[in-house]
């Protein structure tokens, strides 16, 4: 005699049981957490990547012309919270016009700002990954 599917007791046995399920659901949320932490921490690198590119581009008087250039200046002008700016509002500010007055403020003010998107990245990383 045939036997029909889910009737055999080996089947009842093999069923999902509430806390399998739970786990599953656990590890799937701590995959998705660990993804997540992931994606934070690279968007941190990749934000004082910008900002130490930036400074460098300054230290190296870089065309403020080139289309590249410009892009990665205003990217870091914006990602330095305003508070590492390189004008007057930066932390460290050094007076003149000088390229060396410059460079100076750009790698201390950029500089700073990249450890703190480092250090935030890392602080936020560690919160939500699992």
């Amino acid at each position: 005699m045939a036997r029909r599917a889910g009737k055999d007791p080996t089947d009842a046995e093999q069923a999902e049981t509430p806390s399998d399920r739970s786990a599953s659901r656990r590890a799937m949320v701590d995959k998705v957490r660990a993804r997540v932490a992931q994606a934070v921490w690279i968007v941190c690198v990749v934000a004082a990547l910008f900002l130490a590119v930036g400074a460098l581009c300054i230290a190296l008087k870089a065309n403020p012309q080139n289309a590249l250039v410009k892009f990665i200046l205003d990217t870091a002008d914006k990602l330095d919270f305003g508070v590492f700016s390189r004008g007057k509002d930066g932390v460290a500010h050094f007076s003149g016009h000088s390229h060396s007055a410059m460079t100076k403020n750009a790698l201390v003010n950029w500089g700073l700002a990249a450890v703190v998107w480092l250090v935030g990245g890392r602080i936020l990383e560690r919160l939500i990954k699992p």
